[in-house]
C-alpha cells in the first residue's frame, strides 16, 4: 500500500509531495551515477504542514519522509517513491529508520536543549546516503530561543538534510522560520473520508465510523479514538450532557469540578502507565540496585529531580490537552444548537444527542448560543494563559447559565 494513501482527503497536498519526492529521488540517483542534478527540481529543503486539528499534518510529513527513504527497485522502471513495502519506506513509517528524526513532545514547549540536539543531528551525513530527514510535529511549541537556534539551521541546511515542520497555522510558526519554508495547507477531510479509512483500516463496523466520523467534523485521530475506546466514548457523553446540567449554580460546579477531574484521571492513567517505567528505567541506567526503596548512587540526585520535573510537566499538558478536548467537544454541541435555531437541521453533528440539542435550541435564541461558544472559546485561552483549571472551566459553566 503507498504511503500515500494514509493522507486522507489531500488530493492536492498529496500530488505536490509526490512530484517533489520523484525529483528528491533523481537528485540522489543523479548524484550516485556522477551526473549532474536536474536543472529544476520541485524538492526544497525546508517544508511547514499547516491544518487544522485532525487534517493529518504529521501524517503527510511522516509519508513524504518515507517517500524520501524510499528504495523500490520500481523506481528504476519508472515507479514513483513511496511504494509503502520496500525497507526505506517500512522502516520510516513505524519509526526505526536510521537517518529519519521524529520530534513530538508531551510537555508544553521545545526548549533551546533540545533544538540544539536537533541541529547537530542535522548537520550530519545521512547513513544511507538519501536524505537526513527531521519530522518536527509540534513546531508550534518551539519557544523564541529554540526557534533562533533552529533558524541558522533552517537557512543554511547541509546538502542532504531536509526540515518538515508542523504547526496549526502559518502564525502559530515563528515568522522568521515559516519565512524560509515551503507552505503545504492542509484542510480538514471530509465525514465520509474519515468513515471509509476507519472501516477500511481499522475495521470499525459502518455505523459507528459514520457517527464518530461526523462527530469529530474529520479529525481523523479524534474518530479513531473515539471508535476503538469505549471509554473515551463515555467521558464525551458526560461533558455532552453538561448543557443539559446549568440550570442553576450547583449544578455549573458540579459540572466543572467532574471535567476538571476526568482531566486529572486522564493525567493520572498517563503517570502510571509511563512514569514508573521511565523512572527504574533511569534508576537502572545511573547504577541504582533493583527495588525502589534501594539508595541511588552519590551525584545522580540532579537527574532524578530533572527527570520527576518533566513528569510533572507532561501531566500538566495531558491534563490541558484533556481539557481541551472537552471544550471542543462543548463548543460542538453549542454549534449544532445554532445549526438548528438557524434552520438547518441537517448540519447537526452529534446526532446521539439530538434531543438535548434540540430542548436547548428551543428554550434559547441564535444570539446566546453564539456567546455560549465565545465562552468556550474563552475558557481555552484562559487555560493557555495557565489559569488554574477549575477556575476558568467554573467561569465557563456559569456563563454557560448565563446564555
Amino acid at each position: 500500500m503507498p504511503v500515500w494513501d494514509d493522507v486522507v482527503g489531500q488530493e492536492r497536498v498529496v500530488t505536490e509531495l509526490r512530484g517533489a519526492a520523484a525529483d528528491a529521488d533523481a537528485q540522489v540517483t543523479a548524484h550516485d551515477e556522477g551526473h549532474p542534478p536536474p536543472p529544476t527540481s520541485r524538492m526544497t529543503h525546508a517544508w511547514l504542514f499547516t491544518g487544522p486539528p485532525g487534517s493529518g499534518r504529521s501524517t503527510a510529513a511522516r509519508a513524504f519522509a518515507a517517500a524520501l527513504q524510499c528504495v523500490s527497485p520500481d523506481r528504476a522502471l519508472g515507479g514513483e517513491p513511496g511504494c509503502g513495502f520496500c525497507d526505506g519506506c517500512h522502516t520510516t513509517t513505524i519509526g526505526t529508520h536510521a537517518d529519519v528524526e521524529f520530534v513530538r513532545t508531551d510537555l508544553l514547549s521545545i526548549g533551546v536543549k533540545e533544538t540544539r540536539d536537533l541541529v547537530r543531528r542535522a548537520a550530519m551525513s545521512p547513513a544511507g546516503g538519501r536524505w537526513q530527514v527531521i519530522v518536527m510535529e509540534d513546531a508550534d511549541r518551539l519557544t523564541e530561543g529554540a526557534g533562533n537556534v533552529l533558524l541558522k539551521a533552517v537557512e543554511e541546511p547541509a546538502p542532504r538534510t531536509v526540515w518538515l515542520l508542523c504547526a496549526p497555522s502559518v502564525e502559530d510558526a515563528l515568522p522568521t522560520i515559516r519565512s524560509r519554508c515551503r507552505l503545504l495547507s492542509l484542510r480538514t477531510p471530509s465525514a465520509e473520508a474519515v468513515a471509509d479509512v476507519l472501516m477500511r483500516r481499522d475495521g470499525i463496523e459502518p455505523e459507528l465510523a459514520a457517527q464518530v466520523a461526523r462527530a469529530t467534523q474529520g479529525h481523523i485521530g479524534r474518530a479513531r479514538r473515539l471508535a476503538t475506546d469505549e471509554a473515551a466514548r463515555k467521558r464525551r457523553a458526560a461533558v455532552l450532557r453538561v448543557p443539559l446540567r446549568v440550570a442553576d449554580i450547583g449544578g455549573c460546579l458540579r459540572a466543572a469540578q467532574e471535567l476538571v477531574d476526568a482531566a486529572q484521571e486522564d493525567a493520572k492513567a498517563v503517570a502510571e502507565e509511563v512514569d514508573s517505567k521511565e523512572t527504574e528505567e533511569m534508576r537502572a541506567a545511573l547504577g541504582a540496585a533493583a527495588g525502589a526503596g534501594s539508595r541511588m548512587p552519590r551525584g545522580t540526585a540532579g537527574v532524578m529531580k530533572e527527570l520527576a520535573d518533566r513528569q510533572k510537566r507532561r501531566s500538566t499538558r495531558t491534563q490541558r490537552d484533556t481539557l481541551d478536548l472537552a471544550l471542543t467537544d462543548l463548543a460542538g454541541f453549542y454549534r449544532d444548537v445554532l445549526s438548528l435555531q438557524l434552520g438547518s437541521p441537517s448540519g447537526i453533528a452529534n446526532v446521539e444527542v439530538r434531543e438535548g440539542i434540540e430542548q436547548i435550541a428551543g428554550a434559547s435564541r441564535p444570539e446566546q448560543s453564539l456567546r455560549r461558544i465565545e465562552a468556550v472559546l474563552a475558557c481555552r485561552e484562559a487555560l493557555d494563559r495557565n489559569v488554574a483549571p477549575l477556575l476558568a472551566v467554573e467561569a465557563l459553566t456559569l456563563a454557560l447559565r448565563a446564555g
